[in-house]
């Protein structure tokens, strides 16, 4: 990043900051989370999400289009509470319809100007209100929502709220294959889980394996003396740029949020997948809607708190409001704001 480069994310850092509201964060997570939300188990209840998300979007500028699917013998997995070993969540899906949100500004679309995806999945597991995976993520969105409908000039930023996520990727993997052929797509970040912190020392785990494979991730995690106190930036070659801008807007928040970037060595597309295949440990850093579009060679992020590895609630009915660092994630919403407004060009 050169110098005018930064001072220029600086201002609009110092511009947009002041205008994220934790309090709004708070109000649409303790709404979202009020009970568990999903196609197939609770579909009044997601019925009920889903006009609040398209509302709160609506009422910010934005144009929301609602995308039904139905696919069919999809490779996935549970969505029953709990957490198990990634094994024995895979299940193979005969049907499922579902449907995905889309959202853009009035004149932000046009050939020349590449559009950045900001997503994530808006459906719980069962028995669980969610509030962190993912009602932390999709409140951020809101939040974004609101403070890119305010700017002059409509950014080239497409909102996405998915469908079926719990289910193995279902609603993130139509939406990455319709807009890969519609328009153009400069690169994605997904939140996934990003309202628990904690300073406690020794509260952040680590996956098996994981210090030998991200010696310096791991590093950086035992400075911290192993609080989970950060945002985890996961990553490919093709965003490191984009990783490295999402941590320094982050630590220029306030309140100020570390970031620990880590890198996917695995290349984008069908070979990414088949290392997965051949390398199992490697699929937790692909445990979200990211996936989808890496899969399809579009550079993306997953920012997460690390879910089972740090929040005790993970994927449990306890997974509530009142657990969540608003401010913080407050930190995590500007950061992605700015980080999507400046995504940097390919090199």
């Amino acid at each position: 990043m050169t110098e005018s480069s930064a001072s220029a994310i600086t201002a609009v850092v110092r511009a947009l900051g002041p205008q994220v509201d934790a309090e709004r964060l708070r109000r649409h997570v303790r709404i979202l989370a009020g009970e568990p939300h999903s196609r197939r188990r609770s579909p009044e209840a997601m019925g009920r999400a889903e006009a609040y998300v398209d509302g709160e979007l609506r009422a910010s500028g934005w144009q929301v289009d609602r995308r039904p699917f139905d696919v069919r013998w999809q490779l996935g997995s549970t969505d029953r509470h709990g957490n198990r070993a990634l094994p024995l969540k895979l299940r193979l899906h005969p049907r499922l319809r579902g449907a995905n949100l889309i959202a853009d500004l009035p004149g932000s679309r046009t050939e020349e100007r590449p559009t950045v995806v900001i997503g994530a999945h808006l459906d719980t597991v069962d028995g669980s209100p969610g509030a962190d995976d993912n009602s932390s993520g999709v409140a951020a969105i809101l939040e974004i929502a609101r403070l890119l409908g305010r700017l002059s000039t409509p950014p080239a930023v497409t909102l996405a709220l998915f469908d079926m996520e719990e289910l193995g990727l279902i609603g993130s993997r139509v939406v990455a294959r319709e807009l890969s052929r519609a328009r153009p797509i400069a690169g994605m970040i997904c939140l996934e889980s990003v309202g628990v912190f904690s300073a406690k020392p020794g509260s952040q785990r680590l996956p098996p394996g994981f210090s030998r494979a991200f010696p310096d991730a791991a590093r950086a995690v035992r400075a911290m003396e192993y609080r989970g106190d950060f945002t985890l930036v996961v990553h490919r070659r093709a965003s490191d740029a984009a990783a490295e801008l999402w941590r320094r807007t982050a630590a220029e928040a306030s309140p100020a949020l570390p970031g620990i970037t880590l890198r996917d060595p695995r290349p984008d597309g069908v070979a990414g997948v088949l290392l997965g295949l051949a390398v199992p440990p490697l699929n937790h850093l692909g445990r979200s809607d990211h996936a989808s579009f890496w899969n399809r060679r579009i550079p993306a992020l997953m920012l997460t708190g690390t879910a089972n590895f740090l929040n005790p609630h993970y994927h449990r009915p306890t997974d509530t409001p009142e657990t969540l660092d608003y401010p913080r994630l407050a930190s995590v919403t500007l950061a992605t704001a700015v980080t999507a407004l400046h995504w940097p060009r390919s090199r």
